[in-house]
C-alpha cells in the first residue's frame, strides 16, 4: 500500500489558505498531523481526510455545543 502525502503549499491549495496558515497551525499545534523529515513538512493524506472528517458539523452551534460537554 502506498502512502501519499502532500507538502505545505499542496494543501493550502486544498483547503484555500496561506500556507502561513498552516505554519501557524503547527506552532499552535492546531490542524491535522504531520511529519517533518529533513526540515521539510508533510501531511500524510489519510491524516488530512481524517482531520477533515473530524470538522464536519450539521450547524455553526455544533461546535459550541461540543465546547460546552467537554
Amino acid at each position: 500500500m502506498s502512502v501519499r502525502h502532500l507538502h505545505q503549499a499542496d494543501l493550502a491549495r486544498r483547503w484555500c489558505l496561506s500556507p502561513r496558515t498552516l505554519e501557524r497551525w503547527r506552532w499552535l499545534g492546531q490542524g491535522p498531523r504531520f511529519l517533518k523529515i529533513g526540515g521539510r513538512v508533510a501531511y500524510r493524506l489519510e491524516d488530512i481526510e481524517a482531520y477533515e472528517a473530524a470538522q464536519l458539523r450539521t450547524s455553526s452551534s455544533a461546535v459550541s455545543d461540543a465546547r460546552n460537554a467537554a
